[in-house]
């Protein structure tokens, strides 16, 4: 029972608790409920009051923001009125000035109508003038061929053929002033230069010549040679190509042969044979051909040792060889490959002075000549025959011209072309470099001389030097000083054009005027 009496006082005062806590808490949350709307009016009044602030205040900005623009827009609309103004301004300025200048034009205008008028009323006074002067051009005209005796063709003729003889005077004494100058700038250079390429390289005076005249042991031999009914010297020539002469020469045999390689191999066969003492028609044979081999050899080696010795490599050996051949070919007793060697040499040495290609030059100086290896086997003359072979065998353009031009068979268009003709001129016409026979040294001198009587006014004309000057003495009633330099001029061109001669000749006109008168 008791503990049933304790239970129930427990629940009971739970019971009571929780009872007085729910009024408890009921009590504050009235309390607080009233507190909040009281918090409540208080804060909306206060937001009404912040309102009414913020709508004065904006009311005032809005004021204020409407007054300044209102006076910006004033103040543009005022700027605006005077541009508008000053754009006024112009624009009648403008309009005044052109005003002023239609009224210019105008005027010009009527200026230009009344000279135009001027103009043409002084053209048609022109016109009639120059009709006058025509009429009276023609009437003085008239009178003076009446007074003259001659038409006015023939006064012009006459006037022009005064003129010709005033112009020809005229140019005969620029010729000779630009001679002059040229001889003083460039003679003076040539010489030195020629002078130094010769000074500097030193040859023989008498080359090499090739020998046609076999000495024989004994007078026997010549009948050995023959052989019996004379087949030995029949298959000689047969072998050789070469005729065998046997006279009354003693102890000596003539070999004769337009082919110097073939005379060469005919004198050396002979030799052998005449050393060995067998001679007959098979050992001929056989010696021949041998001799052949060995001169082919010797001639390919000859020009290998020319193109060493000149300094020119990469020759084609076709043209080794012909080079090689010319160490049998003459030229007026002069060695044709001994003088192409000091043609390559005397190129060498200008061309350097002049700062050109030394080894261009050297080489077309060394086969400048390299047709006559084989001239007498082509038609035409030996510079074209070279040029050709030059060009079959892969030489340069450049070398073949100078090789094709060096005697002007057709005209120089190099430096180079010249410096090889100059330098085969020095190599042949120095003293004891060339032969030749009298009967045509003298012939080469009457030709000479017969060149020069051909033109008027030489009285009389004189080969002198060895034919390398002619000197002519003119009448001087008929040819002036003006006129003797054109003649001297002419004679070199008439010359050149008609005969063939080493070398260069100076033409020479010699003009003399006397005047005597006695005293007494």
């Amino acid at each position: 029972m008791d503990i049933f009496k304790y239970i129930m006082m427990d629940f009971l005062t739970i019971v009571v608790g929780f009872a007085a806590g729910f009024l408890y808490r009921k009590l504050v949350m009235e309390r607080n409920q009233v507190g909040l709307e009281s918090l409540g009016k208080k804060i909306l009044d206060e937001a009404r009051k912040e309102a009414d602030a913020l709508k004065k205040e904006s009311k005032l900005a809005a004021k204020d923001q409407l007054l300044q623009m209102k006076m910006d827009f004033e103040k543009e609309t005022h700027e605006r009125r005077q541009e508008l103004t000053q754009l006024e301004r112009r624009l009648v300025q403008r309009e005044e000035h052109l005003e002023k200048k239609g009224d210019l034009l105008d005027e010009r205008d009527t200026d230009l109508m009344k000279k135009y008028k001027q103009v043409a009323q002084r053209e048609e006074e022109l016109k009639t003038q120059s009709d006058e002067y025509k009429q009276l051009l023609v009437e003085q005209n008239a009178r003076l061929e009446q007074l003259a005796g001659m038409s006015a063709t023939e006064a012009k003729e006459f006037l022009l053929r005064a003129m010709e003889r005033e112009i020809r005077a005229d140019s005969a004494r620029m010729v000779k002033r630009i001679e002059t100058e040229a001889k003083e700038h460039a003679d003076r250079k040539a010489k030195e230069i020629i002078s130094l390429a010769i000074k500097r390289y030193a040859s023989d005076y008498v080359a090499e010549q090739t020998v046609s005249v076999v000495a024989l042991p004994n007078e026997e031999m010549k009948g050995r040679i023959i052989g019996r009914e004379g087949r030995n010297i029949r298959a000689l020539e047969a072998a050789t190509g070469v005729d065998i002469i046997i006279d009354d020469t003693p102890e000596a045999v003539i070999l004769s042969a337009f082919n110097p390689v073939r005379r060469e191999v005919a004198r050396r066969s002979l030799e052998r044979l005449i050393s060995d003492g067998r001679i007959h028609p098979g050992r001929i044979e056989e010696i021949v051909e041998k001799v052949t081999q060995e001169l082919e050899v010797n001639i390919r080696e000859a020009g290998e040792e020319a193109a060493f010795d000149a300094g020119v490599h990469g020759i084609h050996p076709e043209l080794i060889k012909l080079l090689g051949k010319l160490k049998f070919r003459t030229s007026y007793a002069q060695n044709v490959l001994q003088h192409s060697v000091e043609v390559c040499y005397l190129c060498g040495i200008m061309a350097a002075e002049l700062g050109l290609n030394v080894k261009h030059a050297k080489r077309a100086g060394l086969l400048h000549d390299i047709g006559k290896a084989v001239d007498q086997e082509s038609e035409g003359v030996h510079a074209l025959i070279g040029a050709d072979l030059a060009k079959r065998y892969g030489e340069s353009p450049k070398v073949v011209h100078v090789i094709a031009a060096h005697h002007e068979d057709i005209p120089p268009e190099s430096i180079v072309a010249v410096l090889v003709q100059a330098a085969d001129t020095l190599s042949g016409a120095r003293p004891g470099a060339r032969r030749e026979m009298l009967e045509t040294y003298v012939k080469r001198l009457e030709d000479l001389e017969k060149v020069a009587l051909s033109f008027g006014g030489i009285s009389k004309s004189y080969a002198i030097q060895a034919g390398r000057e002619i000197r002519l003495i003119v009448e001087s009633e008929k040819v002036n000083d003006e006129e003797a330099i054109l003649l001297s001029r002419e004679v070199a061109k008439k010359i050149e054009q008609d005969l063939t001669y080493p070398g260069q000749i100076k033409v020479t006109v010699i003009r003399e005027t006397r005047s005597v008168e006695y005293a007494r």
